[in-house]
């Protein structure tokens, strides 16, 4: 299955927009929508080595980031890192490990480091998580807490295909498949990160900004709004989309255009709205209609 089937020409936008701000990504899906498939062609593009665990309700914090390993012939212990030392890490499935494996990720995806027997232990750069998980399962799954959720830079939601694209899909299976060749490498990728960090940010741009993330903590239909840590979150990915886009300066169309992904995961409506059908996406939505921006539409350096 190639690319083209798994997403639109706007998911693969996101989904570098959030590589080059060192942000992570949760894709939502229910299973055969090549989740999976989408990351290793990340992966692959990107020429950047690609460790999946599958997360399942047994599976251990160091299964994941790895520990203290006794050897007897030498009497000591010694570190063993897990799959986590990678660049690009695929969770898959991230909901069906109960919280305190979940909760193995948070220092990596905060902090690009992970603390095995006392010592941190910095991961290779650029280090990229891309968790799935499957939105209709309710049997043996752990909802994601807050906290985690708000370690996400996006999520993106992945659909079924249009029928001319499914049936391009069976077409393709029969004839010989495109094949994906690294375009990148660590080092590339790293330099981009920072290039995109130098993004220029005109101060009402960066007010723009932070009046929709407060607007979400102000609206009433909202129980838990965007935390601080979406605004930066936020700016990262803007900076990222200018980068990706040609341009030296950050837009208020980069907010409007990425505020619905950025945020939406981290709000949490009341029930009462929730029941009604009202869902995060269509109040940032409206946000992105109803707030104002007071300065220039091209806000370049000077």
């Amino acid at each position: 299955m190639s690319a083209s089937y798994i997403s639109s020409e706007a998911h693969v936008e996101l989904i570098f927009i959030a590589l080059l701000a060192r942000g992570h990504l949760l894709l939502e899906g229910v299973p055969g929508v090549a989740k999976t498939t989408l990351a290793h062609s990340v992966a692959v593009v990107c020429g950047c080595p690609m460790k999946r665990v599958q997360f399942t309700p047994d599976l251990l914090p160091a299964d994941v980031v790895g520990g203290g390993v006794y050897h007897p012939e030498r009497q000591r212990f010694e570190v063993h890192k897990g799959p986590i030392f990678t660049h690009v890490l695929l969770a898959d499935e991230l909901n069906r490990a109960p919280a305190k494996t979940q909760a193995a990720l948070l220092e990596a995806m905060q902090e690009a480091q992970v603390t095995l027997e006392g010592e941190a232990h910095p991961l290779p750069q650029p280090f990229f998580t891309i968790a799935t998980q499957n939105p209709q399962e309710q049997v043996g799954v752990y909802e994601l807490p807050e906290a985690q959720l708000d370690r996400f830079a996006l999520k993106l939601t992945l659909g079924y295909p249009s029928e001319g694209e499914e049936l391009k899909m069976l077409e393709r299976h029969h004839s010989a498949r495109p094949s994906l060749s690294p375009q990148l490498n660590p080092e590339t990728l790293t330099q981009l990160q920072g290039l995109a960090e130098r993004v220029f940010v005109h101060p009402e741009v960066s007010a723009y900004l932070v009046r929709m993330t407060r607007a979400t903590r102000n609206d009433p239909r909202v129980a838990l709004g965007a935390s601080p840590r979406a605004s930066l979150a936020l700016l990262k990915l803007c900076k990222a989309r200018a980068l990706l886009r040609g341009r030296d300066f950050v837009s208020p169309d980069d907010v409007r255009a990425l505020a619905p992904h950025a945020l939406a995961h981290r709000l949490y409506v009341h029930d009462e709205h929730e029941l009604s059908g009202l869902t995060s996406q269509r109040i940032l939505r409206e946000l992105c209609e109803r707030l104002p921006y007071h300065g220039p539409e091209t806000p370049t350096v000077g």
